[in-house]
């Protein structure tokens, strides 16, 4: 009956489940049933709307990243069946069902004791400690040291979500907010040393080519229309389209960076009065603990630097496919994801391109090579799940070779149990200096740490 439950409740997707969990918070915390409703159903539209927009760049893209693929004859011998395979794959095993209480339980006592300041409703994404779970048990054999390996990537999702929280809350103007979406975060930890290095760079460190710097000194060809166009022309060009399909890519693509700012304006209206109520509750029941919503990186994909940097890392991921000696992914279905992995990546680089962009192609190189090396537990783990897929030969997906992913895997295949627990306490460690002896996670920048 539980197993059921739960599964009834995942069935209803982001677009239901993630609204009611917020609703049933605003009442916790205090919100009137009126106002906790309008926060829920205004979520729902921002999740809706957010959906249709993503899907209509994939469907406009999806064409052009065969013909690309067909035209300059890019084949290689593991297919990337995209990480969308991931949370039917994770909620299909008995992992998944355990996720769920298993990760409560844990957020609120790390919360309570202040080990952490997210406290996290994205029930969905939880399809990615559970694959750090399914990996482990693909790798080891053991279930049990899947369960473990799963309490470890979300102590993992938790420690990432503090760290990164103030560039949500101040790029991305969501105070209160924290992401807790593996694949988002896991990139950006690439921005603080590059930035570093960025900044030392005569010349390259006083260029900055955000889209409000771009539209400033250039005008209408700063605008997120025209970036959009213009991106959208060149994938066109690239995949070989006529002239309609060229000038069709991109004014559909010059809509989408248009129009997802505003979806996006429907998440802050919806989560405002539900983070306030929290912050007051915390500070009456919580000892004045400051606690962040953890959700979906739904919320901060909307801008335009995210559209254009994860657009144009698409023909530059195929070309590093099949360049890259050793690797055998070529990037497919994953590539019109790329708004969730590098969107937090460009927060912290503040919005700025071409930052982004060589960031973004730096995080991308070992993520092949693990993906690849990662390929035959990805394809144990749907044997174990009991989950098939209509596809012949290898396979894996690029998100796979997530660093998070691998070093545990990595890890259990190593040194086994001790190789996990190693990793557990060092990152409870982290999460006690980060909360408790730094104070981390209080209101300030990425880069002051206090």
């Amino acid at each position: 009956m539980f197993m059921q439950a739960i599964h009834w409740f995942l069935n209803l997707g982001s677009t239901v489940g993630i609204p009611i969990i917020i609703m049933i918070l605003g009442l916790i915390v205090g919100l009137k049933p009126s106002k906790a409703l309008i926060s829920g159903l205004t979520l729902s539209a921002g999740f809706i709307g957010m959906n249709m927009v993503v899907n209509m760049m994939a469907t406009n893209l999806q064409p052009a990243i065969k013909l690309m693929v067909s035209r300059y004859h890019l084949s290689l011998s593991i297919m990337d069946v995209g990480c969308g395979v991931g949370g039917p794959l994770a909620f299909s095993s008995s992992l998944g069902v355990l996720a769920i209480p298993i990760t409560i339980l844990i957020n609120l006592v790390f919360v309570w004791i202040g080990l952490t300041r997210t406290l996290n409703v994205d029930i969905w994404n939880l399809w990615q400690p559970t694959f750090i779970g399914l990996l482990v048990w693909a790798v080891s054999g053991n279930y049990v040291y899947g369960i473990i390996a799963l309490c470890g990537g979300f102590l993992l999702e938790l420690l990432l979500a503090d760290l990164m929280q103030p560039i949500t809350e101040d790029f991305y103007n969501l105070p209160g907010i924290a992401v807790t979406h593996t694949m988002a975060l896991s990139a950006t930890v690439l921005a603080v040393p590059l930035n570093w290095l960025f900044d030392r760079i005569p010349g390259f460190n006083k260029l900055d080519a955000s889209p409000e710097k771009i539209q400033k000194r250039f005008g209408v060809f700063g605008d997120p229309l025209v970036i959009g166009f213009i991106v959208g022309v060149g994938i066109g060009l690239l995949a070989g389209f006529d002239v309609a399909g060229v000038l069709q890519l991109g004014v559909e693509m010059g809509a989408t960076l248009k129009i997802m700012p505003k979806m996006i304006s429907m998440f802050m209206e919806s989560l405002t009065p539900i983070s306030s109520a929290t912050q007051e509750f915390t500070k009456k029941h919580l000892r004045g603990k400051k606690v962040n919503i953890g959700m979906d990186a739904a919320l901060t994909v909307g801008h335009p630097a995210v559209i254009a940097t994860s657009v144009l890392m698409i023909p530059i991921s195929l070309f590093l496919a099949t360049i890259l000696p050793g690797n055998k992914v070529l990037p497919l279905g994953d590539l019109t994801l790329y708004v969730y992995v590098f969107t937090l990546l460009v927060g912290a680089f503040k919005g700025n391109i071409i930052r982004s962009l060589i960031g973004a192609i730096i995080y991308s190189i070992p993520m092949l090579y693990l993906s690849t090396w990662l390929s035959p537990f990805v394809m144990k783990s749907f044997k174990l799940a009991n989950y098939s897929i209509n596809t012949k030969g290898a396979f894996s997906f690029e998100l796979s070779g997530l660093w998070t992913n691998s070093i545990f895997a990595w890890m259990t295949q190593k040194l086994g149990i001790i190789g996990l627990v190693i990793l557990i306490v060092i990152i409870i460690g982290l999460l006690y200096y980060l909360n408790i002896i730094k104070k981390y996670n209080s209101g300030k920048g990425l880069e002051e740490g206090k």
